[in-house]
């Protein structure tokens, strides 16, 4: 039997949030030409509609990482599944996630990439749930803070399920 959802956030509260971050990330990078880094697979809704928004000279890459395999909980362990193309030494490099809840796997793609000297480093979120939070992670640009629940849909998924939904939802 399918997992029953409840709508928490529509794709007009979506599109109005993606706006403002690209007006901030505007407004912080306008003559910085950032490496915009989105962390697979759950960014790349985000990235997509977030790079069309912004109205400066930008580049793009994909990390995948994993840690959660097929369950509701991380298990911890990081995974690189793919690794950058684009050089990292000497940009400014805006990552993009979907989620940051432990703060395990950001925490872990920061260290790697703080490792090859990057001008500067800042963190967008479309969703913030600090309640489960293991390891302290700064939010340069954050969309919403949401409640303790497994959310899925615009691109975040549950077992590869749900990513497609235009709204965010959370499993009951």
């Amino acid at each position: 039997m399918p997992p029953r959802l409840k709508k928490l956030l529509t794709s007009a509260e979506i599109e109005t949030t993606v706006q403002r971050l690209a007006s901030e990330i505007t407004r912080d990078y306008r003559r910085k030409n950032p490496l915009l880094i989105g962390i697979l697979k759950g960014s790349f809704v985000l990235m997509a509609d977030l790079v069309r928004k912004l109205d400066i000279p930008l580049e793009v890459d994909f990390v995948r990482l994993s840690s959660y395999g097929s369950g509701t909980e991380s298990c911890g362990r990081v995974k690189v599944l793919s690794k950058l193309n684009e050089a990292v030494q000497g940009r400014h490099i805006i990552l993009v996630e979907d989620i940051v809840d432990t703060g395990l796997t950001l925490a872990f793609f920061l260290r790697f990439i703080k490792r090859k000297k990057p001008a500067s480093v800042s963190i967008c979120a479309l969703a913030d749930k600090p309640s489960r939070r293991k390891t302290h992670i700064k939010i340069d640009y954050r969309g919403f803070k949401v409640p303790d629940k497994f959310i899925v849909g615009y691109g975040i998924d549950y077992n590869e399920k749900y990513r497609n939904l235009p709204d965010i939802c959370y499993i009951e």
